[in-house]
């Protein structure tokens, strides 16, 4: 499961991209080679202004409420705007606000904003969901079958994840499904209670969706994470519920030339 949860972390790995956490799709290695990404960020930030994906220390001497921002700039473009838009026109009512944001600014207080990221899909990146005074996030990532071939070192992007074949658990809750047009999806839950570490995020649902041509779409529906410096409080269950997310993934919106 390690090549998917590296899938899945795409969105922590690139500025302004997810698990692709999570990131998934944001299992262990992926999760240790990215605290310790972290772990380096924030030595680098807290020699400038004790910041904090560059990300703060949850754990202090002093225990203390933590900060809430309200940056997300990416969302003040208009591509940006128009992308949350369209995303919104696809979800359900009720989910709660739909807002693009950008984890290298809000998590890793990356200033000045990084440039656009290249996407693949129409509605590639990352969105704050605001409902009932917390803030979850949706992580949306389509990767082309060279990238895939690439990530997974040749592996086949249709296996079956909710057996793995390699020693590793199996992911919580995990359904596969096969689908007309060789599509094939999996749908897990993970409760990311992975030890030590910023930002810590919370429980959430990823989604996998494995195309006939070899393209992959990996969506997360997480709950939020905690930080010293953060956008809101945690969701209380993630933005979408699992048959909410299973709708989204079909969504053909969400495939490039769509």
């Amino acid at each position: 499961m390690s090549d998917v949860r590296e899938l899945l972390g795409r969105a922590a790995e690139d500025a302004g991209r997810p698990v692709i956490s999570t990131e998934a799709v944001y299992a262990k290695a992926a999760r240790v080679r990215w605290r310790r990404r972290a772990a380096v960020s924030a030595a680098a930030v807290c020699a400038v202004a004790a910041g904090a994906f560059v990300v703060p220390q949850l754990a202090s001497s002093s225990p203390k409420a933590p900060q809430t921002s309200s940056v997300a700039s990416s969302s003040k473009e208009p591509a940006a705007a128009g992308r949350a838009a369209r995303l919104t026109g696809l979800l359900p009512d009720g989910v709660g606000t739909v807002e693009e944001v950008s984890f290298a600014e809000i998590i890793k207080h990356v200033t000045p904003a990084p440039d656009e990221p290249p996407r693949t899909g129409p509605l590639d990146g990352q969105y704050a969901v605001r409902r009932d005074g917390g803030v979850g996030y949706l992580t949306i990532d389509v990767m082309d079958a060279k990238a895939v071939r690439k990530k997974l070192g040749g592996s086949r992007a249709d296996r079956d994840l909710c057996h793995p074949a390699n020693g590793e658990p199996a992911p919580a809750e995990c359904v596969r499904e096969e689908l007309s047009g060789g599509r094939v999806l999996t749908i897990w839950s993970d409760g990311m209670d992975h030890g030590e570490g910023t930002p810590q995020w919370g429980p959430e649902l990823v989604a996998r969706l494995g195309l006939a041509d070899g393209s992959l779409l990996a969506v997360r529906d997480s709950t939020g994470f905690e930080a010293d410096i953060v956008q809101g409080p945690l969701l209380k269950t993630p933005p979408l519920s699992r048959a909410q997310l299973r709708e989204l993934v079909l969504r053909t919106e969400l495939l490039p030339g769509k």
